[in-house]
Formats: structure tokens, sequence, C-alpha cells
């Protein structure tokens, strides 16, 4: 069982209506003009819309039951003509397209756990870049404060209701830092509470490595890219010391 297994059948829940980066990721596709690779496409959140819109796209995830939903969600929307679905590590793959965009959505970066895995992985996408082809990268700027807090506290992030089960699950997690590997250990606890008030726990330990500005800069540069620009929002708007987002847009040479 890979480690998110367990998280996928609880993914959608909580972040399948999360559609606030989705236009923006429908621009550069128009733009791009051929095939889109998404990196750790979990559930099918950013990919299916994007076949919906007419795109083909190929989702590259390690978690077998993360892959289930999203095949689901694709024979559901009729689009399984425009997308592919590989299980495999971001880090080491081999695919024979050559596409014009590549996405890491959401801290999907974030799961390099050091620097030999964080050039290894952007390595990778590039070569499956065509010449001039477009990445995207999109991760949290770290905060000093929300870092400091990160003293294993206990906190909530609400409940919700499973439509198919009529389960409630509330959410809870504590995360844990490790300033020297500039390494977030994050455990979430998942309480799902039956019709009959009975709870039954799931508990989801993973880790992400954040990075800062220019960090991830020289890794770019590194990995064969040329850094078009850091955008601090969705809405491409300027990259500020209060911005939360670091979306960087970089070129394969």
């Amino acid at each position: 069982m890979n480690e998110f297994d367990p998280l996928a059948r609880f993914y959608d829940l909580f972040y399948g209506k999360r559609d606030d980066d989705l236009q923006m990721y429908r621009d550069f596709a128009l733009a791009a003009d051929g095939p889109i690779l998404e990196l750790g496409c979990g559930t099918g959140r950013v990919l299916v819309p994007l076949a919906r819109d007419g795109y083909h796209v190929t989702g590259l995830e390690l978690s077998e039951a993360m892959l289930q939903t999203a095949r689901a969600k694709i024979d559901a929307a009729q689009v399984s003509d425009r997308v592919t679905l590989i299980q495999g590590d971001m880090c080491e793959f081999e695919i024979p397209t050559r596409f014009a965009l590549a996405l890491f959505p959401i801290n999907t970066f974030m799961h390099c756990y050091d620097t030999h895995q964080q050039l290894a992985c952007l390595r990778c996408v590039h070569q499956h870049l065509q010449p001039g082809g477009q990445l995207i990268v999109d991760v949290y700027q770290p905060d000093p404060q929300v870092l400091l807090e990160s003293d294993a506290r206990l906190l909530s992030e609400g409940t919700v209701l499973d439509p198919e089960t009529g389960h409630t699950i509330h959410r809870l997690f504590a995360r844990r830092l490790d300033l020297a590997t500039q390494t977030q250990h994050i455990t979430f606890i998942l309480d799902e509470i039956d019709l009959a008030g009975r709870v039954r726990r799931t508990l989801f330990p993973f880790r992400m490595r954040f990075v800062y500005r220019y960090e991830m800069e020289l890794l770019l540069r590194q990995a064969g890219y040329s850094l078009e620009a850091v955008y601090g929002s969705y809405d491409l708007e300027p990259f500020e010391s209060s911005s939360e987002k670091m979306i960087f847009l970089a070129r394969a040479d």
C-alpha cells in the first residue's frame, strides 16, 4: 500500500470542490497548444476539468487508490479518450509523449524530500517537455509565524458529511517542524462517526519539504529551465512578502 492510499476515500470530501486554481491552468493550457502532464494528479481534481475543455492530459500518480477514484470520475465525465493515467513516481518515470505544459498543483512538489529528489524530479519532467515547453510549480511561501506554530498542537478543520454513507467526518491535524531539513511532519486525524454514533479513527501521517523562493529558482536553473515569472496568487499577482503562494513559471531550455 502506498502511503497516500488511506487518504484516497476522504480526499474529495475535503478538497474535491476546490477550484480556485483552475482558471489559471485553463489559461496556460490554452496558450500551450499541446498535451499536458499533471504530476501527482490524485483523484483528478485538475485533470478532469482540463479534459472536459478538450485537452489531452496525462496524469501521473503514485497512489493506486487515488487513481481508482480518478478513473471513475473520468468515466463519469466521458473524457477517457483524452486522458491517460499512469501509476508512477514523479522522480523517476518514462512516458513516450512529449508535453507542451507540465503542472505541479497545490504543494505537490513538496513531496520531494531532499535536493536529490527535487532535482531528479525536475530533470525527469524536463526530459518529457517539448523544446520550450512550460512548467508550473505551485507551493506555499514559508511563513515564519506558521512555522513557529508547528509545535504538534492539535487543530480542528471542521466536519463534512459523506453523502454516500451519511457518516460525519471530523478532521483534526497536527504539525511538527524539523527546521534542519525544512520539513513539516503532518498528521491528519480523521474521525468517522456512523449513524449509530460509533467512531472509526484513521491516522494519516505524511511530510512536506518547503522551499524558499531563491532556492526554488536555483533548482529550476540546475535542472535546465529558464525562469519566466514568480507569481503570488492564482490571479498572477506579483509575488510579494505578504503572498501566501509562490507560483513558478519556467520554460524548458
